[in-house]
C-alpha cells in the first residue's frame, strides 16, 4: 500500500522528533486507562448470542444498534455496522477470571483459535480478541470493583506482582 507524501505532515512529525521526550510534558493530560472498547458487529442480537456462549456477563443497556456489556467499572460496546475486512494484527486483550475456562468455551463453541503464542480468535464479524487471564497481568481492578462483581477472590500471580512491585504498585 502506497501512502502519499504530505510535506506538512512530514514537517510536523520532524518537528515532534526534535522535542526532547514529548511524552513527559507535564502540561499534557495523562492517559490513565480505558473506559470502554467498541466493536462493530453486523447484528446486535447475534453478537450477544455469540458472546453469551463464551462468557458470563450482564448488559448495561441495549438498543437495535448498540449493546453495552458490563465489565464492572468498564464496558464493552457492541455497535451495529461492521463493514471493513477482518482484523489482522489490530486487537484488544479481554481480561477474564479463568483463561482455561475461556479456552474451553471457545473450543466448545467451535471458534477457531488463531495460531501463535496467545489465546486469540476472530469473532464472526472479524474483530480480533486476545483472551488474557487476570492473574497474569498488571491490570488491576480496585478491590471495591472486584467485590461488586463477585470476584473478590481473584489475585495476581508472582510474575504480575513482581512487575507491579517494580512500578511501586504492588497489591497490599
Amino acid at each position: 500500500m502506497w501512502v502519499r507524501f504530505d510535506p506538512i505532515v512530514h514537517t510536523a512529525l520532524a518537528d515532534l522528533k526534535l522535542q526532547e521526550n514529548p511524552m513527559n510534558d507535564p502540561k499534557k493530560p495523562r492517559a490513565i486507562g480505558f473506559n470502554h472498547v467498541a466493536l462493530e458487529v453486523a447484528d446486535i442480537e447475534e453478537a450477544l448470542t455469540f458472546y453469551g456462549h463464551l462468557f458470563k456477563f450482564e448488559l448495561r443497556s441495549k438498543s437495535d444498534s448498540m449493546a453495552f456489556i458490563d465489565l464492572g467499572d468498564q464496558f464493552l460496546a457492541l455497535q451495529k455496522g461492521r463493514t471493513q475486512p477482518a482484523d489482522d494484527g489490530r486487537h484488544f486483550g479481554l481480561v477474564v477470571d479463568d483463561k482455561r475456562a475461556a479456552r474451553e468455551a471457545l473450543v466448545a463453541a467451535g471458534v477457531k483459535l488463531l495460531p501463535g503464542p496467545f489465546l486469540d480468535f476472530l469473532d464472526p464479524w472479524g474483530n480480533r480478541i486476545e483472551i488474557v487471564g487476570y492473574d497474569n497481568i498488571q491490570f488491576t481492578k480496585a478491590p471495591n470493583v472486584l467485590r461488586g462483581m463477585g470476584l473478590a477472590h481473584l489475585s495476581k500471580n508472582e510474575i504480575a506482582i513482581k512487575e507491579l512491585s517494580a512500578k511501586g504498585m504492588a497489591p497490599e
